[in-house]
């Protein structure tokens, strides 16, 4: 994909927020306050406060809305559902430098909310993401006891399973026994 570090990043950061939800077939990720301080060190949200309960629920609720998003049946349902999450979000784009990243866009506008910083950065890589005709790169892992989301990121939009390691192990394993057994 022709796209920017900060894009890649912000993507990035949306499979995994989305991911931290036990509607993809895991544990909740976001438990506490102490889960979602680890997810914004883990991907250094930058211009963060001291966060608080009210925090954890917007982010909670944003996780569930950019799940709709992964989830769309077609990229119009995707747009609609892109759009109303960006509505309520005021988006101030301007070029930042900071924590040692190279120039790059924030979207969220100055003292936001983390879920509202969340909502405008994510959504508007996912919104390029849309924008570049690229909406089938959103997809659902193939396996069967897996619901977690990724960004197909190969030259030929193949990848099937959310981590080839494990999902992509443990179906080729079971397919290749399957053939044994016949």
């Amino acid at each position: 994909m022709p796209f920017g570090h900060d894009m890649v990043h912000s993507l990035a950061t949306a499979v995994d927020l989305v991911n931290t939800s036990p509607a993809t077939g895991g544990e909740e990720g976001l438990g506490d306050l102490a889960g979602l301080g680890e997810f914004v060190e883990r991907w250094q949200v930058s211009g963060v406060g001291e966060l608080g309960a009210a925090d954890l629920t917007q982010v909670r609720a944003l996780r569930e809305a950019f799940h709709k998003v992964f989830t769309a049946p077609d990229q119009a349902t995707a747009v609609i559902r892109l759009n109303t999450l960006l509505s309520g979000t005021r988006i101030t784009a301007r070029l930042t430098e900071h924590d040692g990243h190279p120039l790059h866009m924030h979207y969220f506008a100055p003292g936001a909310s983390l879920g509202e910083h969340l909502s405008a950065d994510l959504g508007v890589a996912l919104a390029h993401l849309l924008v570049e005709g690229e909406w089938e790169r959103l997809r659902t892992c193939s396996a069967p006891d897996c619901e977690r989301v990724f960004v197909d990121e190969s030259r030929n939009r193949s990848r099937v399973y959310c981590d080839s390691r494990t999902c992509g192990n443990r179906m080729h394993v079971a397919a290749y026994r399957a053939r044994r057994r016949a």
